[in-house]
């Protein structure tokens, strides 16, 4: 591999040329394959890869055992918050620890500023509190649902799924789990070529949950769906999981994993389900709008629990598919304000609570608008965020 600079080569190792990279977000651009093609690249192009996967230029002229070195220990540091290893339910696909590298380290950085400034925290008491996991999912269930402060009854009075969604975020906030929420373009990274569902990020006293938006593949609303999400991953929080996280919800195959079970269990507990007329796909949907979540939650988890048979709970699966490519698309989005996006990716609690540390002058306006903010607010727009977060 060669860098070219103002008419002359200067040869790299093309070892370390692609350990740098496949090990950044860089390594997705397209400049980087094209390098690779021509086994050459000018050093303005290089310049521009390491400085979008936060790479020292220098390394690149490094020898191969220390950047071997460097690169190990980077992702001894990241892998601290989370696992390299995709959790996956009923999916096959896995998430590369670049494709969200840049959102790890950064919900990371807030859970170290917070911890730096904020001394009212206390140990966090949903990790782990199923760590020693009963053999009934419906228990375990109702173990996680006491301590949260979450009741099924809540839930289901709530208006609108949306509003559903909102108090189940509030509840874990309430104990201390930050939850983050995908804002494509005030993140450090986008998601658009990347097929996950979430992911848990770990902290003794203030775990982040990250949920990813956009269309995960299975066909399904994405609030009822997203409502699922969250209760897969406050499952994996308590049985002390901290990992990227695919699955997919209209699956029926038969090899899911427990916490799937106990995820089921908090939102459509068996009890009541047994006692639910499923005698048609119209009143599945009627049975999902009450429960706050999908369709194709309904019938999985009633397949599960052997209230619906596999060929009738297939038939459904296939049906809500049709019916979803089907309906009209609009890809209209309304534009978000910064302070609503802001206080949608960085979290109500984190944003609230740093606000208080931001009031007291143990961080300025500027530290906050960069650390919290990522600067897509300035400190003149504080007060906005304030009105946001409510």
């Amino acid at each position: 591999m060669d860098v070219l600079l103002s008419g002359a080569s200067v040869p790299i190792s093309t070892s370390v040329f692609t350990l740098l990279l496949d090990n950044s977000v860089a390594g997705t651009y397209v400049g980087y394959q094209h390098a690779l093609a021509k086994e050459s690249i000018t050093f303005t192009e290089l310049v521009n890869l390491a400085r979008h996967g936060e790479i020292p230029v220098p390394l690149f002229f490094a020898p191969l055992p220390l950047v071997e070195r460097q690169v190990a220990a980077k992702t001894a540091k990241l892998l601290a918050g989370v696992s390299k290893d995709t959790f996956s339910i009923g999916s096959r696909s896995r998430v590369q620890l670049r494709d969200i590298e840049l959102i790890v380290k950064d919900l990371i950085r807030k859970q170290e500023l917070l911890k730096r400034h904020d001394e009212t925290l206390s140990r966090n008491r949903i990790i782990g509190c199923l760590s020693r996991s009963s053999v009934m999912p419906d228990d375990d269930a109702t173990r996680l649902m006491s301590e949260l402060g979450l009741s099924h009854e809540s839930l289901r009075s709530c208006r609108k799924k949306e509003n559903a969604l909102d108090l189940f975020i509030d509840r874990l906030e309430a104990n201390q789990v930050l939850v983050s929420r995908s804002v494509q373009n005030y993140m450090p990274q986008r998601l658009t070529h990347v097929e996950f569902s979430g992911m848990t990020i770990r902290d003794n006293k203030v775990p982040y949950i990250f949920l990813a938006g956009g269309d995960h593949g299975d066909q399904q609303e994405p609030v009822g769906r997203t409502i699922f999400t969250l209760a897969l991953l406050t499952v994996l929080i308590a049985r002390r999981i901290f990992a990227p996280m695919t699955w997919d919800g209209g699956s029926v195959d038969a090899d899911q994993r427990v916490e799937y079970d106990i995820a089921g269990a908090m939102l459509m507990p068996a009890a009541e389900m047994r006692t639910l007329d499923l005698s048609s796909l119209d009143k599945v949907k009627q049975v999902s709008d009450d429960f706050k979540v999908t369709a194709s939650a309904i019938t999985v988890r009633a397949l599960r629990l052997g209230l619906l048979d596999p060929t009738v709970a297939t038939a459904h699966l296939d049906e809500l598919r049709s019916e979803y490519f089907a309906r009209p698309q609009n890809n209209a989005r309304s534009p978000i304000r910064p302070e609503n996006a802001v206080r949608k990716y960085t979290g109500r609690e984190l944003s609230r609570r740093m606000l208080a540390v931001l009031d007291t002058s143990r961080i300025s306006p500027g530290e906050f608008c960069r650390a919290v903010c990522l600067n897509y607010i300035r400190p003149g727009q504080i007060n906005d965020l304030r009105k946001a977060i409510g």
